[in-house]
């Protein structure tokens, strides 16, 4: 409702703008202009972020004082703080970085974003920019229409840059005209009450806007030229700040949970940020003058007297909040709560991911894994198994206890696996699927479809322990020893080797460890009742009835397939990213050929 209701009412006031002043053209002419170049320079960084921004951000958001330097550097370089924005709620929402260093790179991006009032202030204003546009639009446009799609980005960047020079020098050609029909600083206000007013402006033209780097050109343009006080600009200057936090905030209305609480840190950082250089304003002059008269500024250079401004109070804003890092994590999680409902939802599935390749790999992994959390405690209390015993418990305590045990787990394991499993799986096909309309990688679609399968092989071994479950649930209660060890014996090999993917999962996953799943298949395929004879020999002698032995036979084949369906699972998920690693790996695997083979072998006359 609210945007069928401002579209309008923007438009209306830029017609009446156009009508009344021809020299308003301009200014909103350079405005355009430079939020079109925005838009080039962001969608020419994204074709870059298909591996090296990825690898780059999970190195260097491990500890705070690296996520604050990545937001700094990054929002240097892409003189974006935007599409910093963006990129980092895409990492939440797909589960690759935690809250806290999502915060510290939002923190140092409102750093970073100060070097676009330093280049505009120190270079933009003092020589025709627009010299320079016209070579980057020329070459730049000419790369855009290339096949490659690094090229492609690269004439984006050009382009953009080309844009966001032409449209500086039509704001600052607009106001030089403009001063003559209204001068700005008759609507000043002294003291506090000015103070408020301005910084409101600056946060309406910043929301309407969309870009803090587009208002700070505003203001240094409009300064420039006497149109505003040095007051008033300071003011606007804390406006924009604030006003930025809209970018973050529109981005996250299609995230997941994740992607909102950064949003609110965001905004409550920059509120913060604000209050404070409004509350000390006299003190943050002093230091801008201060600092001016010691680097050399001069008193009437008030643009990069603003440019100072701009970045003491984003850095005082960064000291004062860094160290309420994690009580600011605390307050989120508590008010923008984790969905908690009983039917599952995809938690790392954001169509934001879409644009950046690893992220989406990474994205559907994750998401793989958290099914592979409700499955795997479902296939535990099937087993009648308590998870936290397979967590907690050794090899040998685990072992034991499921020989002494006869507790039946009651569950609606139907209504659960509906709820749980059915429903995510279903999210993450119908996520994938949608994929194929974007432009992939080759070896990003490999990997998307690997840990699809893997998957369905998880859904397959939920259906599996359902049938198995049918018999257990009886025999292992029964009084017959025999029959109760051979069932004993499926429920031991099957939570060992959940046991052993999730230390997979926990440590390291190398090489060694993936292939030691295929242990669990061989003794499936050899050590197995039917296999040694044993169930035939206990049949012969009576221990067990014949109607028990086919209950066996039939539910060896599942528990066959639920090993086989987890250890080719296990391979997916947590063994190797690395493609050389991967191959090396599948081609060591044991396949049924093999176990066909050892089998042969098994049953030959010696």
């Amino acid at each position: 409702m609210l945007k069928r209701i401002l579209l309008p009412t923007i438009f209306f006031l830029l017609a009446y703008g156009f009508w009344i002043s021809p020299n308003f053209k301009e200014i909103s002419a350079g405005v355009s202009i430079f939020l079109f170049g925005m838009l080039f320079l962001e969608e020419g960084f994204k074709a870059f972020t298909g591996g090296v921004l990825e690898k780059l951000l999970q190195r260097t958001t491990d500890r705070l004082w690296k996520s604050l330097g990545f937001g700094v550097i990054t929002t240097t370089i892409m003189q974006s703080s935007s599409l910093v924005s963006v990129i980092t709620i895409s990492f939440m929402s797909a589960g690759l970085i935690s809250l806290a260093a999502g915060i510290g790179i939002i923190f140092g991006a409102n750093i970073g974003t100060t070097t676009g009032a330093w280049l505009v202030a120190g270079f933009g204003l003092k020589v025709k920019i627009s010299a320079y546009a016209m070579p980057m639009l020329v070459f730049g446009v000419i790369l855009v229409f290339q096949r490659s799609k690094k090229l492609r980005g690269v004439g984006q960047v050009l382009a953009g840059l080309g844009f966001l020079f032409l449209g500086i020098h039509h704001m600052k050609e607009g106001f030089e005209a403009f001063r003559e029909t209204i001068n700005l600083a008759e609507f000043a206000m002294q003291g506090f009450a000015g103070l408020l007013v301005y910084c409101a402006i600056g946060v309406a033209a910043t929301v309407v806007m969309q870009s803090s780097h587009a208002t700070l050109v505003l203001i240094i343009t409009a300064l420039s030229v006497n149109q505003i006080t040095y007051e008033n600009a300071l003011a606007l200057a804390i406006g924009a700040n604030i006003g930025t936090t809209i970018t973050a905030i529109i981005g996250a209305m299609s995230a997941n949970y994740q992607g909102k609480r950064l949003a609110g840190a965001h905004l409550l950082f920059n509120v913060f940020t604000g209050l404070v250089a409004i509350l000390f304003i006299a003190q943050f002059k002093d230091a801008v003058e201060w600092i001016s008269n010691h680097v050399g500024i001069s008193a009437d250079d008030y643009a990069l007297k603003l440019a100072v401004f701009h970045t003491i109070f984003n850095a005082v804003g960064v000291a004062l909040m860094s160290p309420l890092v994690g009580r600011l994590v605390t307050l989120l999680e508590r008010v923008i709560k984790q969905p908690a409902t009983e039917r599952v939802e995809a938690q790392f599935l954001n169509e934001a991911v879409y644009e950046f390749p690893e992220t989406y790999v990474e994205s559907v992994r994750n998401e793989a894994m958290h099914l592979y959390d409700n499955a795997s405690e479902m296939i535990a209390h099937g087993l009648s198994v308590h998870r936290h015993h397979m967590v907690e418990d050794d090899e040998e305590a685990l072992e034991e206890r499921l020989r002494a045990s006869r507790e039946v787990i009651e569950f609606d394991l139907d209504a659960i696996y509906l709820a749980k499993v059915k429903t995510l799986h279903a999210a993450i096909i119908e996520f994938t699927s949608k994929a194929q309309q974007h432009e992939m990688p080759r070896d990003v679609v490999e990997q998307v479809y690997e840990v699809r399968r893997a998957c369905a092989l998880i859904v397959q071994c939920v259906k599996d322990v359902k049938h198995l479950r049918k018999n257990m649930m009886r025999y292992i209660v029964s009084s017959n020893d025999d029959i109760r060890n051979e069932y004993n014996e499926i429920r031991i090999q099957i939570m060992l080797l959940l046991k052993k993917i999730n230390e997979l999962r926990d440590g390291v996953g190398e090489l060694g460890d993936v292939l030691s799943l295929d242990d669990y298949k061989a003794y499936m395929e050899e050590g197995n009742a039917i296999v040694t004879g044993a169930l035939d020999q206990m049949i012969r002698d009576g221990r067990v009835s014949a109607q028990m032995g086919s209950s066996l036979m039939n539910d060896l084949g599942y528990a066959r397939d639920v090993v086989w369906n987890l250890a080719e699972m296990g391979e997916v998920l947590f063994g190797s990213k690395n493609a050389s690693d991967r191959a090396a790996e599948a081609l060591l695997a044991l396949d049924d050929d093999d176990m066909a083979d050892m089998e042969g072998a098994h049953s030959a006359p010696k």
